[in-house]
């Protein structure tokens, strides 16, 4: 009997300790950047800044999935973005890098709210 709780009190740790280091699977977060264009410049010294800067090269970074990228006239673009929470400083770098000059930036942490709004109007269906 002690046999067998010695045992299971080993496998119970084990499992324990291999549990406790499996990576975190759903760590990623969702960024939304706003660049503005900068209303000194016209399309042309825009474009010139961003290639100098190597813009369609380094941005986004390979960590990131681009979930929308919007042009909004007038203002600049909108481009919101899902990567790992650990890339979360390559993508400012990448920011950095080869945005600024043409654009000012801000960045806002951005949740999708769809799936939210779906299930309520399902729940209203009912």
């Amino acid at each position: 009997m002690l046999v067998r709780l010695i045992i299971c009190l080993g496998l119970f740790f084990a499992i324990q300790r291999v549990h406790a280091q499996e990576p975190v699977k759903n760590d990623s977060i969702m960024i939304t950047i706003f660049m503005k264009h900068h209303q000194d410049k016209n399309i042309d010294e825009l474009t010139e800044i961003r290639e100098r800067n190597g813009f369609t090269e380094n941005f986004p970074p390979a960590s990131a999935r681009v979930m929308s990228w919007y042009v909004m006239m007038g203002i600049g673009q909108v481009v919101t973005v899902k990567i790992p929470a650990s890339e979360l400083r390559n993508l400012n770098i990448s920011v950095e890098r080869s945005v600024w000059g043409a654009f000012s930036t801000e960045f806002y942490p951005t949740y999708d709210l769809y799936p939210v709004i779906l299930e309520n109007k399902a729940k209203l269906e009912k």
